[in-house]
């Protein structure tokens, strides 16, 4: 808990850092939000997901991803290396724990991008992370951006479509929402930006056990 001490005019803020977890549904803009904040030097400790997903053309292994074989991350949930993992659209998506630990160890906020199973899988195993739902404009507005990604088949994109209007629904699950407008990236970035600010601001912190 933050204590006023008047004897030196200071705050003694000995507030717990900050676990953030950044979600929506797919094509919500979730990477263009994160490289906007990127760009901005926001100082936070982005955790990088290991999934056995086929790499993209336009991804890095170990900077989008950490891309592994599916035996591996097998390897993985056996031996407990995961603070949530689920498969999603037939591929495993999984947040390392360690990475998550180290961060918090060395005084560093945390970022995590999930998507909304994982997002309340954190929420139920760290109680004090800050859930954070990007949400579209509009489903016509999700579709278009879906449509203009081209990465998925028809069927595929319909699945995504199907999937993105029943996570919607669970957005009241969530800490805080963020409207993402394409245009508009800055926005999205400026109220994350308040998100942070206002809980750093907290007078009861969040702790976290891992």
């Amino acid at each position: 808990m933050n204590q006023l001490n008047y004897s030196t005019g200071s705050l003694v803020s000995p507030q717990a850092n900050l676990v953030i977890v950044l979600s929506g549904p797919s094509g919500v803009g979730k990477d263009v939000t994160i490289n906007a904040m990127k760009a901005r030097a926001m100082p936070l400790h982005h955790i990088i997901t290991t999934t056995t997903r086929s790499q993209r053309q336009c991804e890095t292994n170990g900077e989008h991803y950490h891309f592994v074989s599916q035996a591996e991350f097998v390897r993985m949930i056996n031996s407990n290396d995961f603070l949530e993992h689920a498969e999603v659209y037939g591929n495993y998506y999984g947040v390392p724990k360690t990475m998550v630990h180290r961060a918090l160890a060395l005084g560093k906020d945390v970022l995590i991008k999930v998507d909304i199973q994982g997002a309340l899988t954190i929420k139920k195993n760290l109680p004090g992370a800050v859930l954070i739902f990007l949400a579209p404009p509009s489903l016509d507005e999700l579709a278009r951006r879906l449509r203009i990604r081209g990465t998925e088949s028809s069927s595929a994109f319909e699945l995504r479509l199907n999937t993105a209007r029943s996570e919607i629904e669970q957005f009241s699950l969530f800490d805080y929402v963020v409207v993402s407008h394409s245009n508009r990236i800055e926005n999205s970035v400026n109220d994350i930006d308040s998100i942070i600010t206002a809980e750093k601001l907290r007078v009861t912190s969040r702790n976290y056990k891992l």
